[in-house]
């Protein structure tokens, strides 16, 4: 029985990749198939289903509000340095940033020095991308108390080293802060109801960080918290694009638990932490 649970998964799955027949789902055909799929794995859970074509109406609501809680928008999309680690505790500033020019006759070395966390190698390559520098080689180790080094040879789009110090303090600041904060985690009322926002920045290419809504829902398990409603939207704020999620908790009977603790495990599993940090 395993096995053919596995295997109507699988035709699930290749139901919806696009150019293997995923264009034709609205058939009747291929709609009669994606739902005999979807109860073989889902059996007595699923009670009704129907695939329509989405209309325009469903179109403009999956771009989200256009307004975000006031109450969060300073803090939560600034783009100043913290004064404490995601942690809580006050920022003893182990993320360091430095370039030289001098060890190499084509590159500048930029060396980096930071607490590890998950998705840290994206998160210098896309900020790198972002400014259109390109990496020649590079070198990195992290020891056992989660701290990192990175040694990259970069030069600009013409070849060159990066001689401008505005050019050289840019990038040096906007790598660090991607570092300190490649997330943004808050929980706060959304009327009588808790809401748990989870931002990240969206790529100039227009990609968004991947697996970001996984690492929330797997914490959200970790808490044996439910999820009522969730709306996934991408916002222009500071003339920077955002993916926003705004999850509505279903806070039943019982629930007590506070908010920080709320925000601290959900950035934990988004950041690789682990339970004791």
């Amino acid at each position: 029985m395993k096995e053919e649970e596995e295997e109507a998964k699988k035709k699930v799955r290749w139901q919806g990749r696009k150019g293997e027949g995923g264009e034709l789902l609205h058939t009747k055909r291929r709609k009669e198939e994606t739902i005999h799929h979807l109860k073989a794995v889902l059996r007595d859970v699923l009670i009704s289903c129907e695939i329509d074509m989405a209309g325009p109406e469903v179109t403009a609501c999956s771009q989200g509000s256009p307004y975000l809680p006031s109450a969060i928008g300073e803090e939560m999309f600034s783009l100043e340095l913290p004064k404490q680690h995601l942690s809580g505790a006050v920022a003893t500033n182990p993320t360091s940033v430095t370039m030289d020019n001098i060890l190499s006759p084509s590159h500048t070395l930029v060396q980096i020095l930071c607490e590890d966390h998950k998705g840290l190698i994206y998160d210098v390559m896309r900020t790198l991308k972002d400014y259109n520098i390109q990496i020649s080689y590079g070198r990195f180790f992290a020891n056992p108390k989660r701290n990192s080094e990175l040694d990259l040879f970069i030069m600009q789009a013409d070849g060159k080293k990066i001689v401008d110090p505005s050019k050289q303090d840019a990038l040096r600041a906007r790598l660090k802060m991607e570092l300190l904060r490649p997330l943004r985690v808050a929980v706060v009322s959304r009327g009588p109801d808790t809401e748990l926002l989870v931002a990240n920045p969206v790529e100039l290419s227009g990609r968004g960080r991947p697996l970001v809504f996984h690492d929330i829902t797997l914490a959200l398990k970790f808490l044996n918290i439910r999820i009522f409603s969730v709306e996934i939207a991408r916002h222009m704020i500071r003339d920077r694009e955002w993916e926003v999620y705004r999850i509505l908790l279903d806070e039943g009977v019982g629930f007590s638990m506070p908010r920080s603790e709320i925000e601290v495990s959900v950035r934990n599993i988004l950041m690789g932490w682990d339970k004791s940090r």
